[in-house]
């Protein structure tokens, strides 16, 4: 068994209330969902992947996206908003100097994010789009909390003067954005490649600073 679904096993491990077979069927349910995405996957593969027979899956959830959610919900609540948040605070609440070094500690703190939850965090991103109470719980829990200290930092620096005038609020994104797309590009769409991630760490904060360094 991987370190995340360890992790994902203890969490439902402590979920009071589930059954053997209900903590089986959620379990193989994220690693169906991760693998084909949640459309893909049906609640026949589940239950042959859980060990249960079909029908064990609908006397506990009357539809697929009530299993989805009594996935989603308890892993954003109790899981990874906190493990999100508070594993950034070690980031967030130390004080660098310069800019680069809060951006390469970034990286790194939310590589070893990515990594542990993968198989989660790919199933948030394949339905956030499309759950609109996924989404909400997603920005109430983690987006907005986290984009406003990050918000609150980069505005420390532009202070400073080691970034260029804008809106906080859309150098954050601007930051943002190119770090997830890094992370989705190495974890998520090409994986398979050969990564050099010192490298590209480096190549990812250079190109962000080099659109929002102010020139001297």
């Amino acid at each position: 068994m991987s370190e995340e679904e360890m992790i994902i096993q203890q969490l439902f491990d402590d979920e009071i209330g589930l059954t053997d077979k209900q903590k089986k069927i959620i379990i193989a349910a994220i690693e169906s969902f991760s693998e084909k995405g949640y459309a893909a996957t049906s609640t026949s593969e589940i239950a042959k992947k859980a060990g249960v027979a079909e029908g064990t899956i609908f006397r506990h959830y009357s539809t697929k996206k009530e299993l989805l959610m009594s996935i989603v919900t308890p892993l954003m609540t109790k899981m990874i908003a906190p493990f999100i948040i508070n594993d950034f605070n070690k980031v967030l609440d130390r004080k660098y100097d310069r800019v680069e070094d809060f951006l390469r500690e970034t990286i790194e703190n939310r590589r070893e994010v990515i990594i542990k939850l993968l198989p989660v965090i790919k199933i948030m991103l394949q339905e956030i789009p499309f759950q609109p109470e996924l989404r909400a719980q997603f920005i109430e829990s983690i987006a907005k909390k986290t984009f406003e200290r990050v918000s609150s930092i980069i505005q420390s620096y532009q202070d400073k003067g080691q970034l260029i005038e804008m809106p906080s609020a859309s150098v954050t994104r601007l930051t943002i954005t190119s770090i997830f797309g890094y992370f989705v590009s190495r974890y998520i769409f090409f994986p398979e490649m050969e990564w050099d991630d010192e490298l590209e760490t480096e190549r990812t904060i250079q190109f962000i600073m080099h659109g929002l360094g102010k020139k001297e």
